[in-house]
């Protein structure tokens, strides 16, 4: 593989802005695909600052551009920022075709569908420390990985010993790479950080709701956080106070229409332990972990109140309106009058009254 294209794209973009105030992260990402499926390019690359996307390239539009304002403003990059990283970009296409023909040699592939995958960046901790990724995956597995600290190369496969061996032997490759993560990555980090500083260190705390739902005597219950910012968040269940990981499943981390995000992690449990498991949620914009329960709802009162109620209402006025008539009867018969039956045999009265007395 020709590795410094790779590296040059990583020079130019290599930074990411931070969000969370406890980890600021770039990542960038790069897939090539022999077979990418209609109307969909078979070369990609992101950029990642603090898990958004800011920038993004693929082999259609052949042009690097950016994905959220900040990256637009004035000073956040130079002027030929966008026309040089282009360049980059279209090289490295071109190295990845030849890849994809090389990896397929060795791994004795004749025709189907493959893809190479790799990924660089760097951390800046809450220390102030640092550190840099790169690695490279083949058909969904690892492939090679660069360590930065011994400046080694470790082949996770067998067809990933004759790359390993040539960027060993090469010593400039495993000192740029070292370069670049311990470096420039975290130059263009900090100088991304302070660009994207108001909307990427805004925080939107999480509005949790924890639920249950019972069915074939399994109770499921559900805690969905929603409206939170940044992207990174921890939910787990805990039962009698410890944490149940292996019992849960989540459905990971969407992305809302207004630029927060939602996610949910269920668990199932006998339908009387209910009461024995809690919703733990870490967050930046929580200033310590949240524990939230589950409690069955309670029957709504209103609809029974207001039923209790017209009932009273309904039957004050047959009470009144009966009274009514019997004071007129016996008044009518005072006065030597019959009352006229109607054809039920029952005495006429208004619609408000048509429910005879007892």
């Amino acid at each position: 593989m020709a590795l410094f294209a790779a590296l040059g794209l990583g020079l130019l973009l290599g930074a990411v802005c931070g969000a969370a105030g406890e980890l600021h992260s770039l990542r960038y990402f790069h897939t090539a695909m022999t077979d990418p499926g209609p109307g969909m390019p078979w070369f990609v690359g992101v950029g990642y600052g603090d898990g958004e996307i800011f920038v993004h390239y693929d082999s259609d539009t052949r042009r690097y551009a950016p994905r959220t304002g900040w990256v637009k403003a004035p000073g956040a990059v130079d002027a030929g920022y966008w026309d040089r990283d282009t360049r980059i970009a279209q090289g490295n296409e071109q190295v990845n075709r030849v890849d994809l023909d090389t990896l397929q040699e060795r791994f004795n592939q004749s025709g189907g569908s493959h893809t190479i995958q790799w990924m660089s960046g760097c951390d800046i901790l809450e220390d102030g420390t640092t550190r840099g990724y790169r690695q490279d995956a083949y058909d969904g597995r690892d492939f090679i990985t660069f360590d930065k600290d011994t400046m080694t190369f470790t082949a996770a496969v067998p067809e990933a010993v004759p790359t390993k061996r040539k960027w060993e032997e090469d010593e400039s490759v495993a000192e740029g790479w070292k370069q670049y993560l311990e470096e420039t990555c975290v130059q263009w980090l900090r100088r991304y950080m302070e660009c994207g500083k108001a909307e990427l260190e805004r925080r939107e705390r999480p509005e949790v709701r924890v639920s249950g739902k019972e069915a074939d005597g399994i109770l499921t219950s559900s805690c969905r956080a929603h409206g939170f910012y940044p992207r990174p968040i921890a939910i787990s269940w805990m039962k009698d106070g410890a944490v149940r990981g292996q019992d849960a499943q989540s459905g990971g981390i969407v992305p809302n229409g207004d630029g927060t995000y939602h996610t949910w992690v269920t668990i199932d449990a006998q339908p009387g332990d209910g009461d024995k498991y809690q919703c733990r949620v870490e967050h930046a914009s929580l200033p310590q972990p949240g524990l939230y329960s589950w409690e069955p709802p309670q029957p709504n009162l209103v609809p029974i109140v207001a039923g209790v109620a017209v009932a009273i209402v309904a039957i004050a006025i047959v009470v009144g309106v009966g009274f009514i008539i019997y004071r007129r009867h016996a008044g009518k018969k005072g006065k030597g009058y019959n009352v006229t039956p109607d054809r039920e045999g029952g005495s006429s009265s208004s619609s408000t009254g048509s429910n005879p007395a007892i």
